[in-house]
């Protein structure tokens, strides 16, 4: 900020209407004439020649509303670390004579660090209870927690089409209830339900009309695996 502030005085620029384009060639040529003199530019100086160059590339757009709001806003910046800057100058001429009288250091008094508080022992019970049940929540839960849910077996409806095809295989007519029987769990027979709509869907099997139940004919083998989404 002081370096723009110098520039904008030196060549006699309008702060409050910065000519972009002459300001980011005044500073980057500066920026040069200290490399070339191997002096160490702090960060600073290079942050705000970015910023600069932003502002110039936007303001060459064809719509640069958005340069015009940056140099707007780098203009009332300056503005207000110029009135900063006067203010704090200001101030610094009402300070003479602050720093004329002076007192020794103070010496410290010692401090009894000994503890004396009596505590029942329920109430130190209490205090390590507390301290233990915050650890405990911290630590991650057991694997029992999540035992029954891993512990499932979960049957695909890939398999359960080919052991349903097998068990249509020798010829015989079965019923949707037989492939429900022979299902061991719950996964299981969601998993022979969708098996069925599946192989009626691609015509692999054939459902007749019983008395209680439907019947179930195998009508082709699948070739290959049955995609299933």
């Amino acid at each position: 900020m002081d370096l723009l502030l110098y520039l904008i005085a030196k060549h006699k620029l309008n702060i409050y209407d910065i000519p972009i384009f002459e300001l980011v060639e005044q500073y980057t040529a500066y920026i040069r004439a200290m490399q070339e003199t191997d002096l160490e530019i702090a960060s600073e100086f290079l942050e705000m020649a970015a910023r600069l160059v932003h502002i110039k590339s936007v303001s060459l757009l064809p719509v640069h509303e958005e340069g015009e709001q940056l140099r707007r806003e780098l203009s009332g910046e300056l503005i207000e670390y110029a009135a900063c800057k006067k203010a704090a100058a200001e101030l610094s001429t009402h300070t003479d004579g602050f720093n004329c009288c002076t007192r020794g250091q103070e010496k410290l008094a010692k401090v009894d660090m000994t503890y004396r508080r009596i505590h029942d022992p329920i109430e130190l019970l209490d205090a390590y209870m507390r301290v233990i049940g915050k650890k405990f929540k911290k630590l991650p839960p057991s694997f029992d927690v999540f035992r029954p849910l891993v512990a499932k077996k979960i049957v695909s409806v890939s398999d359960k089409i080919r052991r349903i095809v097998r068990f249509l295989a020798d010829g015989g007519k079965r019923t949707f209830m037989d492939i429900l029987k022979a299902s061991e769990s719950r996964s299981d027979m969601v998993a022979a339900f969708l098996a069925v709509l599946e192989l009626t869907k691609t015509k692999h099997i054939r459902l007749t009309d019983g008395t209680d139940d439907f019947g179930i004919e195998l009508v082709s083998m699948p070739e290959g695996d049955l995609d299933f989404d």
